[in-house]
């Protein structure tokens, strides 16, 4: 019996089964779980051990599929649970960085297409800021400017993936697909998402639409993804599989591992690419709920920030007390912009007197766009000295407003 062997662990009242780990404490045995968690079980509680299969080892010299005549696509890995394999010794994760190792894992996306993968950093999504953005952005550029990659793949975290997504509509104005995938599940686990979102992220790769999206499941049966734009995505839910959803506006297209439907409008290949990776870390995303002390704008001025997103409440209202402090903040020169907390909808200051005097003393109202968008988007914009800040946020450079919504 070894690490990575499939078992069952006779208890008095129940068997319990899983993959065994190695346990550093002698006393315990630890096993993974199907539903992906971990176990530990004292070795004084256990009548006996089965092995119902032993482990798979996947073979070193595993031989990457014949590429001649397929199309080439590139695959950027920053990490997440896509890119990661399960380490039978601990239960915990090691990345997949090797094209060879993407390649015993994840065949078909082999099968499909050949493949450059790179990997500029390895990072847990929650680690990631604007260093990291345009580290990406510019090894995207880098791709892009490559005549011979008919579009590009990105492995992320999900937890932070609609930020990275939307900073990277605005930094890059792309010639080629740009899709960003991710898993909820990790590909060792029976109902993993890895594998599908992969394939179709590569479909969606392959097509003719130059838009930044998310692909990920559209249901949580493995049926087909949806290709959601970079700046009106937002994840929705901490584990379902279809956890990402277009807000305030309709998926880009419907993907499945052979064919792809487009469901709106998209640009199309061909037009030059631009880099524009400028971007000030001095900004704050700040939710407001009844009874906060509107002194915390006071720690944002005083560490000369330049600019504060307020999710504020209904159509865009913060408490009348907060209106002085506002007017003062905005007065020291820090740009003070409005979104919506109930996520669907767009605000409209004008038709409550809070919402008149806010947009009177120089708020600016983002109207349908996300919260995550508008932080990011407000990073990039103060990241350029001379432009008009305002001007800038109102205007809809890579489809963060939605002019026709309902």
């Amino acid at each position: 019996m070894n690490s990575g062997d499939y078992v069952s662990v006779k208890l008095a009242k129940k068997d319990i089964k899983g993959v065994l780990l190695e346990s550093y404490d002698k006393s315990v045995v630890l096993l993974k779980l199907e539903s992906g968690y971990n176990i530990g079980i004292p070795k004084e509680n256990i009548f006996d051990i089965k092995v119902i299969r032993k482990g798979k080892k996947i073979e070193d010299d595993f031989k990457i599929p014949e590429s001649k005549g397929k199309k080439k696509i590139g695959l950027i890995v920053t990490g997440g649970t896509i890119a990661s394999k399960l380490d039978p010794r601990t239960g915990g994760v090691n990345a997949l960085t090797e094209v060879g190792e993407f390649a015993k894992f994840y065949p078909k996306l082999f099968e499909k297409c050949k493949v450059d993968v790179v990997s500029p950093f390895m990072e847990l999504s929650e680690n990631m800021g604007s260093s990291h953005w345009k580290k990406l952005a510019n090894e995207v550029k880098k791709m892009l400017d490559d005549k011979s990659i008919e579009g590009i793949i990105i492995t992320h975290g999900s937890d932070t993936l609609h930020y990275t997504s939307a900073v990277l509509s605005f930094m890059l104005d792309v010639n080629k697909p740009v899709a960003l995938t991710f898993s909820q599940r990790s590909i060792d686990r029976g109902s993993s998402d890895a594998e599908l979102n992969l394939i179709c992220s590569a479909e969606f790769a392959l097509s003719n639409a130059a838009e930044v999206v998310i692909v990920g499941h559209a249901t949580s049966d493995d049926e087909y993804c949806h290709a959601l734009r970079g700046t009106k995505v937002r994840k929705m839910h901490t584990s379902r599989r279809d956890t990402f959803d277009a807000i305030n506006d309709k998926p880009i297209a419907r993907v499945w591992p052979d064919k792809i439907k487009f469901l709106g409008n998209y640009k199309a290949k061909g037009q030059e690419v631009t880099l524009d990776d400028k971007f000030n870390d001095k900004i704050a995303l700040v939710k407001f709920y009844p009874g906060q002390d509107s002194k915390i704008i006071d720690y944002y001025m005083k560490r000369k920030y330049k600019g504060v997103i307020i999710e504020m409440t209904g159509l865009g209202h913060v408490s009348e007390n907060w209106i002085s402090k506002l007017k003062k903040c905005i007065k020291s020169g820090v740009f003070v912009c409005g979104t919506a907390q109930t996520i669907y909808g767009a605000l409209n200051p004008k038709v409550y007197s809070t919402g008149r005097k806010l947009e009177k003393i120089g708020v600016i109202y983002l109207k349908d766009m996300l919260s995550e968008t508008a932080f990011v988007k407000l990073g990039w914009v103060l990241g350029h000295k001379n432009w008009d800040v305002k001007k800038k946020m109102l205007e809809n450079i890579s489809g963060e407003f939605n002019n026709f919504l309902d």
